[in-house]
């Protein structure tokens, strides 16, 4: 027998340290991938039933998203218990399945970790409120009123409203940074910092392969409760609250991005060390300074791995000139650090609909993400092409599109189910009706229906992501920069002893480009790539075309 047969899946996988650098991650929303039970949300044993199919994308990892056990006021994201499943999910027992077969199918699985804040209902914070001097009193932010029974400061929810609660019992205000019943844990005080730390250590010895770190810059506040100054009207933007939102109003200097958190991140990445092949990718929540704070959580050895800002999840349109102006930004300010980039995940509408892509557009987007320098996150449903779906108001369930409806519609659209099926009520989701209406607009793009149909869009997914691992230059090399040529972009990635011209046309006209002088070979045509010349030149590429050439 081959010895290679006779390894550990999961020993293999961990041989490589740095399998995250150029890695493709595929994000799975628990409550909406696949119900086993008929009770009409999804769980971790229907996951586990679908591995093979994201098995079978090509990509590295999985990411799931919270299944810890909560009240589920913000679903999931509000953890009263960091050890264990929600019942709603399954057990610990059906986890461990989960990562047995997704190991054996070659799949890491990295985990959602929600550290900066809690559930009210967590043993923690209904300690922390008995008193003001219990062994867990300082556990979370507290803060006497001032003199005019006011929240200590100004600072706002993302939520809406005051980020301070009053509470009865110590009659001191609370820190939530997201909903009321979300207090923010402490991070000045020790003990919280090594609680969390042995949170993250319990599902390293489960066997999980990473993190994915929720509001990674909202950990540390600012001792002095400093109130924040306003922003001035031209700075604000849209891209982490809506634009009705007063949440974008302020310059955050106090409430997050506290210098004192890179400590913090030192001392998780160094747990992180003592395990085989382990990494963390960390969400930065910041308007005006994400690609800064992505390129001071990810330099060197002693941050996370990875870190993804929201350039790209925002309402700003992909253009040539703002992809351009991104990595520009990004190679000045982040030039050591490591991204993560993503179109779609689980709290912005879904890029088919934001950007108003057609099949043509959506397939050159697939092919392009491919080709950045970075690694990449897809979230379940991209790979189909699912666009967001429309929730009425009474179906609706996150809370915060119900406190910014109608002019914010909430998340609920890009989370609902997954649909495997167009000849079923609920898309092969589930028996039962679903926590979120399935939408009629999705079962023409099922899995079954694009399985198929060899033109379809998840097949061209499965073909840029055997692109991406069969070139090292495109998963973990170096670029040149990305320029912009009137709606094009171009760089050429070097590494693994290769270098590959990258260029996008990315409007609905013809665009030439200029291919560097040298000996070149095309690459992706079955990706509807041009033809190049061999010597290099111009190349004239049609309406959201690309082009990919590999120097020989």
């Amino acid at each position: 027998m081959n010895a290679q047969t006779t390894l550990n899946p999961a020993s293999v996988l961990s041989a490589d340290p740095d399998w995250w650098r150029g890695a493709v991650i595929y994000q799975i929303y628990p409550r909406s991938y696949q119900d086993s039970n008929g009770d009409g949300i999804g769980d971790l044993p229907g996951i586990t039933s679908r591995l093979d199919h994201i098995a079978s994308l090509g990509v590295d990892a999985i990411w799931i998203s919270p299944f810890f056990t909560s009240p589920m006021k913000d679903y999931g994201y509000d953890v009263s218990d960091y050890r264990d499943v929600d019942p709603m999910f399954g057990t610990l027992k059906d986890f461990d399945a989960l990562v047995a077969k997704a190991h054996g199918l070659g799949l890491r699985v990295m985990i959602d970790l929600v550290l900066s804040h809690s559930s009210d209902q967590h043993a923690w914070f209904k300690e922390s409120r008995q008193s003001r001097d219990n062994p867990k009193a300082d556990w979370y932010v507290w803060a006497d009123p001032k003199e005019d029974g006011n929240p200590p400061n100004n600072w706002l929810s993302i939520f809406g409203g005051s980020a301070w609660q009053w509470d009865a019992r110590r009659e001191q205000y609370y820190l939530h940074n997201f909903l009321v019943s979300q207090p923010d844990l402490n991070f000045h005080c020790p003990d919280v910092q090594d609680a969390l730390l042995d949170v993250t250590r319990f599902w390293l010895e489960r066997g999980v392969d990473g993190f994915r770190l929720d509001t990674i810059n909202f950990y540390i506040h600012d001792k002095e409760l400093r109130s924040n100054p306003p922003l001035p009207k031209e700075e604000r933007n849209d891209t982490i609250a809506p634009s009705v939102n007063p949440y974008n109003h302020q310059r955050h200097l106090y409430d997050k991005n506290q210098p004192e958190n890179l400590a913090f991140l030192a001392r998780f990445r160094a747990l992180l060390d003592e395990y085989p092949a382990k990494t963390a990718v960390g969400e930065v929540g910041d308007g005006q300074r994400g690609l800064e704070i992505l390129g001071e959580y990810t330099a060197g050895s002693t941050g996370v791995h990875m870190c993804y800002a929201f350039e790209f999840l925002c309402n700003v349109k992909l253009s040539a000139p703002y992809l351009a102006e991104v990595f520009t930004k990004f190679d000045s300010v982040a030039s050591e650090g490591w991204a993560c980039w993503a179109f779609s995940n689980h709290d912005v509408q879904r890029h088919v609909s934001r950007w108003s892509l057609s099949d043509a557009a959506l397939r050159l987007h697939a092919t392009m993400i491919m080709c950045l320098r970075g690694s990449v996150c897809i979230y379940q449903g991209e790979e189909l092409g699912l666009p967001e779906a429309e929730i009425a108001f009474e179906d609706l369930q996150d809370p915060y599109g119900i406190q910014f409806w109608p002019e914010f519609k909430g998340r609920d659209g890009c989370r609902t189910p997954m649909v495997w099926a167009q000849d079923n009520t609920y898309g092969g989701f589930s028996e039962a009706r679903p926590w979120l209406p399935v939408s009629l607009e999705h079962g023409a793009l099922a899995v079954a229906e694009q399985e198929a149909n060899p033109e379809a869009l998840l097949h061209h997914y499965r073909r840029v992501i055997a692109l991406r691992r069969a070139h090292p230059a495109l998963a973990n090399g170096d670029h040149d920069g990305v320029k912009a040529t009137g709606t094009a972009v171009s760089f050429t990635r070097t590494g693994g002893g290769e270098a590959i011209f990258c260029a996008f046309n990315l409007s609905d006209t013809a665009q030439e480009v200029v291919i560097p002088a040298g000996a070149w070979v095309q690459l992706g045509a079955d990706l509807g790539t041009v033809d190049v010349p061999q010597t290099g030149g111009t190349v004239k590429l049609g309406p959201w075309q690309a082009c990919l050439a590999q120097r020989t």
